[in-house]
């Protein structure tokens, strides 16, 4: 009798990072921000890195650099090594119809590999949004105006994002700075073992 059922963003982010290999990203649009989730998954195989989901190469490039990242480092997550051993590794964006590229990404591949590997489920009320390098450190991005109108559009409650990014946030709203912890940070280590 009230017709179809209204889509509920946050019931939706709950449901999908139930599991480990999801996270929440934040991605910037022409048309404003939006949410991304990030899924990996791991099969037997013979140490094999695939990404799919329509991407471009700087995304490709930020993902090969997050698994790297990760894989030196496996021991300060408490990750075995031979978790590594035997397996291939997808990682998939999707909404593969829609053209993804960029680096802002980097935070929340690191985290989805690592939820992953550690199977641990990321909690459902954090998103993130910066990029990686080589040594861990997270670099600043651009649209965090839109990307934090995002987050608090599908009721996330703590966002991760680069510490110089933070004066940005001066751009929004009381209201959103008051409804999201937004939690600065200088490098990876610090973002995995808050968000499992």
């Amino acid at each position: 009798m009230l017709g179809r059922p209204k889509f509920k963003p946050f019931e939706e982010i709950v449901k999908r990072t139930s599991v480990p290999g999801v996270a929440t990203g934040l991605a910037w649009t022409p048309v404003g921000g939006q949410i991304l989730f990030i899924e990996a998954t791991s099969m037997p195989g013979s140490n094999l890195f695939k990404i799919t989901g329509s991407v471009g190469e700087v995304m490709k490039e930020s993902a090969e650099a997050a698994l790297s990242y990760l894989k030196s480092h496996a021991n300060d997550f408490n990750i075995p090594a031979e978790r590594f051993k035997d397996i291939d590794i997808h990682l998939h964006i999707p909404a593969g119809a829609q053209p993804k590229d960029g680096p802002s990404a980097g935070i929340t591949i690191v985290s989805a590999l690592a939820s992953l590997l550690s199977d641990k489920p990321i909690h459902p009320v954090i998103g993130m949004t910066g990029e990686i390098s080589l040594r861990g450190k997270i670099l600043p991005v651009g649209g965090i105006k839109e990307k934090m109108l995002a987050a608090h559009r599908v009721g996330l409650k703590t966002v991760f994002l680069p510490n110089d990014n933070i004066g940005d946030l001066d751009d929004l709203p009381e209201e959103i700075r008051d409804a999201i912890d937004f939690i600065g940070v200088d490098t990876i280590d610090e973002v995995i073992t808050k968000v499992m």
